[in-house]
């Protein structure tokens, strides 16, 4: 059976290493076949779609999401990794790493089980499994449970590894048998994070000659930055291996700070990241994390003590808050929402960019930077156009 064939048309192509105004692209099958500028001459055309007026921008990917709409991954069922998916395609995700909590060793197992087996056509792609926790700092451990926190065991994360889909862990480097976990996670094409932590500037240092290469939501959850001890935060704002994540929503950080990491690491070093929990997406209310209550007030959940405890930040709003934080042309804001994390995760050869024989996930947005469509692997899966 041929292919069908989609052509987007007369849109401000963000690819994101140019932006490419009055031009389309040519999607067959699941894979962009060409990029055209001006009108589309030629060849038969299955669904044409007018992009006038509107930004053409590659599918973003998430490597951090707890949950949203009610639902968390630790939960583990097909609904809740459903519903999920299917949010993700509303905010123009294509891609996302579900992302797991401190628990008991079972209740992780179970949730990477979950995972593993699911596939949603009608959604965004699950493309790897971020467990954040177990092995993280109490002081540090914001929202984590500190009675499920502990020290890498070689058994637990072994069986982690076999399981294939797990691609990011967020450790605390600083702890007894960090190094021998981030030597045996980087030979199964594991990446890790650091997170939760109060490792000093040459403990991260060392993890980092091991292969440590991310630092989840920067600044939060880790030893700060001061001028005579730079701290976590120094060597991750320093050295050029590390990419930094951060939550965009002017809540985590200061708008100043969310600039401050961006002049330093670059938008070729700088992912965006939702951190998004069970209530993303709902009402103001009561909620479950980890076992413990979360109250959200204003779209901003935290703990009985006053923490905060993720966010309800959509990527779409990183995307838009970007701009305005730091003020950066937007085919750089693009970037730290595509091309950068499907680097750092090791997937640029086929997501992230607009290009002949990438993947065809592909997102459109009003100059307001608003989604009006959004197509996942060659599928147009959410749609304001019509």
């Amino acid at each position: 059976m041929k292919p069908k064939r989609v052509i987007i048309a007369q849109g401000t192509l963000i690819t994101p290493e140019q932006i490419l105004p009055q031009s389309g692209l040519v999607v067959e099958g699941q894979k962009i076949a060409a990029l055209f500028q001006g009108d589309y001459q030629s060849g038969d055309v299955d669904i044409f779609i007018d992009a006038s007026d509107k930004y053409v921008i590659p599918g973003m990917i998430d490597v951090h999401m707890h949950g949203a709409l009610g639902y968390d991954v630790m939960d583990a069922t097909n609904e809740c990794l459903q519903a999920m998916a299917r949010f993700c395609v509303r905010a123009g995700v294509t891609s996302f790493f579900p992302t797991t909590i401190s628990s008991f060793p079972d209740r992780i197992q179970k949730a990477i089980s979950k995972i593993n087996g699911f596939r949603d056509p009608g959604g965004a792609s699950i493309i790897g499994i971020h467990i954040e926790g177990p092995y993280l700092n109490t002081r540090f451990r914001g929202a984590q449970p500190d009675h499920f926190l502990r020290n890498p065991s070689i058994n637990e994360y072994s069986d982690w590894f076999e399981r294939g889909l797990i691609r990011l862990i967020t450790i605390a480097p600083e702890l007894p048998g960090s190094l021998e976990l981030i030597d045996s996670a980087i030979k199964n094409n594991v990446e890790i994070a650091v997170g939760h932590s109060e490792a000093s500037y040459e403990e991260l240092g060392i993890a980092v000659d091991h292969g440590l290469r991310h630092s989840t939501h920067t600044f939060n959850g880790m030893l700060g930055l001061h001028h005579r001890n730079p701290g976590t935060v120094g060597r991750v704002l320093t050295d050029d291996r590390i990419y930094a994540h951060i939550i965009a929503d002017g809540i985590h950080l200061h708008p100043a700070i969310v600039n401050l990491v961006v002049r330093a690491k670059t938008p070729h070093r700088t992912i965006l990241i939702t951190d998004s929990v069970r209530p993303t997406g709902i009402n103001d209310g009561e909620y479950e994390l980890a076992g413990e209550l979360t109250t959200v007030k204003g779209g901003v959940p935290r703990t009985a003590s006053g923490g905060l405890a993720g966010s309800t930040l959509t990527m779409d709003q990183a995307l838009r808050n970007i701009v305005v934080y730091t003020g950066i042309p937007i085919n750089d804001a693009v970037r730290m929402a595509t091309s950068t994390p499907a680097k750092a995760i090791k997937v640029e050869s086929h997501k992230g960019s607009l290009a002949p024989g990438m993947d065809a996930d592909i997102v459109i947005m009003d100059k307001s930077m608003h989604v009006q469509l959004t197509m996942v692997m060659g599928k147009i899966v959410h749609n304001l156009l019509n």
